[in-house]
């Protein structure tokens, strides 16, 4: 199928989904949780053929963690769906509502958008999020997901679509572009007379590719460089068992913590204790030169080291004298 084919039958579910009413929605969305978990088999083989090539091809561990898919993982994102249909509806919600001198009413109605176009890297889980945020809005959803993940997505598209079809509801609600081409990519980014937005959701990388090059217009999603600030008043067990796990629990979501803020006037006692905590997964600390000096073992940092999304055992720190510094 080509990218116009596509983009022509989004256009056309879309006119059936932004009409859809909140029970119709919240059922499909049910059925396409259920169909998840009675699709686990089949989604979990796909996805061991994706790791396994990403294995072969030297894919860090960091990013395999992205990729690989367990049951209990299938089972949340079948429970993701659930607690979307659980949300309240957000379409034809009036959010404000003015009158104006010369007597005219104007407020602001929540619609939907149409067709969502969606590109992201090796995240199988985010096929069905994207799936179900996009379908409880009233919008229909084209994926274009990293190529590493392509027999994990094929497979948990499958299900989303038998889902909606065991419902009554349009399977076209979400599609799968599946041609792993770079051109097809950039060809995505400008299929304008059926894609109403884009999103792109990964690293900076793709962001700006996706920002560059895209004639449809873009929302434009942050990187995932999270910081922790540790205060002079903190305490230091509290602050430990907090770093370790947002580091160590899984090094490959875009919520693990990448870079340190530590306040200067507890920096001599607590820098070894954290040196020791963090060896007990050897993870690696690029400090600034003041923390180096009072932890030999840190590793000097470089300016790049203060904007970078590691998704490995490794932290950037620096010292500060305040929270606004910081």
């Amino acid at each position: 199928m080509t990218l116009t084919e596509t983009g022509k039958r989004a256009k056309e579910t879309a006119g059936v989904l932004g009409i859809l009413g909140s029970d119709k929605k919240n059922e499909g969305l049910r059925a396409a949780a259920a169909a998840l978990l009675e699709g686990e088999e089949d989604i979990l083989t796909a996805n061991q053929d994706d790791v396994i090539q990403a294995t072969i091809n030297g894919m860090s561990a960091g990013m395999i963690d992205r990729l690989e898919l367990t049951p209990s993982r299938i089972e949340a994102m079948a429970d993701g769906l659930i607690s979307v249909a659980r949300l309240d509806d957000p379409v034809g919600e009036v959010i404000s509502m003015k009158a104006r001198p010369n007597g005219l009413t104007i407020g602001q109605k929540r619609v939907p958008m149409g067709v969502i176009g969606i590109i992201y890297e090796a995240r199988p889980n985010v096929t069905a999020d994207a799936f179900g945020l996009c379908f409880k809005s009233g919008n229909c959803v084209i994926l274009k997901g990293g190529s590493d993940a392509l027999e994990s997505n094929k497979a948990i598209v499958k299900c989303l679509r038998a889902g909606l079809k065991n419902a009554g509801l349009p399977e076209n609600s979400v599609q799968l572009i599946t041609d792993t081409d770079r051109e097809v990519t950039k060809e995505f980014m400008r299929l304008h007379d059926y894609v109403d937005v884009l999103i792109p959701r990964g690293g900076a990388g793709l962001i700006r590719s996706v920002v560059e090059n895209s004639t449809v217009p873009v929302i434009e999603t942050g990187t995932g460089n999270c910081h922790i600030f540790v205060d002079e008043t903190a305490d230091f067990t509290m602050a430990l068992d907090i770093i370790f796990n947002a580091k160590t629990q899984r090094i490959g979501v875009c919520n693990a913590c990448e870079s340190l803020v530590i306040h200067r006037k507890i920096a001599e006692e607590f820098l070894p204790l954290l040196k020791a905590r963090l060896d007990e997964r050897q993870v690696e600390v690029r400090a600034d030169e003041e923390a180096c000096r009072i932890v030999p073992a840190f590793v000097p940092a470089a300016a790049e080291d203060w904007g970078t999304e590691y998704l490995d055992y490794i932290l950037s720190l620096k010292l500060v004298d305040s929270i606004d510094e910081a």
